[in-house]
């Protein structure tokens, strides 16, 4: 299988002024030749584009051979992934989006994709072009073929993406059955077996440091060596938010698919839900679409199921224990039945999207069985009994 690793670079001066000319190449080839194919009377092709590339940019900037030739290359496999994007978006009858310019400082990167061109010795990177090894903050986790390696600029700092075909990854056996889980803005997460996940917050935290920075670089002058350092401090701590955050939903992540079999969700509106004015900011700094990625990835990795209920389904509103839906508005935290049954709204919750994820899983001949065996328990006791 194909698995990733990002490590930190720690390069010299020297270094970091290759790896920034490498960005920028290729950067100046995608413009180049977008601007070139983006004519009106100009039909895109891979292979028009690399005779364009050969005949007319590359003899243009004769800089470009200051790094290796794949840095400049592998833009046009950049750029038809691009317009691949583009054409199939407008086959779907989806919102175009044609291919727009690069612009500097704003996802800066080159990747070299050819196995010559670069090598892993350790701690050390070797890249062509370059005389002296690349000091990494870490070994790479995995053992194989390295096919590919990215390297990524954000916030002054150096980051190397290697795409290594491995059988490293061992799959560890989950040791309970199935969970419901009920994402949310006080809490993160609720468990259908009661856990809780405080709230991570990481934006909260630094809004204060956050409206500092940004108050100062508002009042530096354009294009001036205060405003570019102002401008550096602002995405340091953008990138720390952004690194705290990622933590805590990778450690959540590789916990529920490490100790459930089967993970049942909620099919949340995010865009809807940023509307929201009041919660828009607590939404996104909970980061619920990451977390649905990273268990969707962890889960197939490791043979975990996940199952999805109907964003319009009332999880919140409905008794678990009787199936009464009652009147629950969001200052409402506690679930109060005529049945007895008084739980908390977000594990009331949970336990509703886990009997309705286990429902609309498909059909599975022995566990209906053991079901049946079962009397007066519905399905998801069943099979966490």
């Amino acid at each position: 299988m194909l698995l990733a690793h990002k490590i930190e670079l720690r390069p010299t001066p020297e270094q970091a002024d290759y790896l920034a000319r490498a960005c920028g190449s290729r950067r100046h080839c995608y413009n180049q030749l977008l601007g070139h194919f983006g004519q009106k009377d100009v039909k895109w092709s891979k292979a028009a584009a690399y005779q364009h590339y050969i005949k007319v940019i590359r003899p243009a900037f004769p800089w470009y051979n200051e790094v290796s030739s794949r840095v400049t290359r592998n833009a046009i496999d950049d750029l038809d992934n691009a317009f691949k994007h583009f054409f199939r978006r407008v086959k779907l009858g989806q919102k175009p989006g044609f291919p727009i310019f690069k612009k500097k400082g704003i996802g800066d990167s080159f990747a070299l994709r050819e196995k010559p061109k670069f090598g892993v010795n350790g701690r050390a990177l070797r890249i062509e072009k370059l005389k002296t090894p690349i000091k990494m903050r870490q070994r790479v986790r995995f053992t194989g073929t390295l096919n590919q390696v990215t390297i990524s600029q954000r916030a002054g700092m150096f980051y190397a993406s290697f795409l290594v075909e491995t059988e490293d990854y061992d799959p560890h056996a989950p040791e309970q059955k199935a969970v419901g889980v009920d994402f949310g803005v006080k809490s993160l997460a609720v468990f259908s077996d009661g856990t809780e996940i405080p709230a991570n917050n990481a934006l909260k935290r630094n809004l204060k440091a956050l409206k500092r920075k940004q108050r100062r670089l508002s009042r530096k002058q354009k294009r001036s060596n205060r405003r570019a350092k102002a401008k550096l401090a602002v995405a340091k701590l953008h990138k720390r938010i952004s690194d705290q955050r990622q933590a805590v939903l990778h450690e959540l992540s590789d916990r529920l698919t490490r100790d459930y079999k089967v993970i049942c969700l909620e099919d949340l509106n995010v865009k809807g839900m940023v509307r929201n004015r009041k919660l828009a900011r607590s939404i996104s700094d909970a980061g619920f679409g990451t977390l649905r990625r990273m268990i969707e990835y962890k889960a197939e990795l490791r043979g975990v199921e996940v199952s999805f209920i109907g964003r319009f389904e009332p999880s919140s509103r409905t008794c678990s224990e009787c199936g009464q839906i009652h009147d629950m508005p969001l200052d409402k935290r506690t679930m109060k039945c005529d049945c007895g049954n008084v739980m908390d709204r977000d594990l009331n919750a949970a336990k509703n999207i886990l009997n309705r994820g286990l429902d609309t899983l498909r059909p599975d001949l022995k566990r209906t069985q053991e079901w049946r065996k079962t009397p007066g328990l519905s399905g998801a006791a069943a099979l966490t009994a």
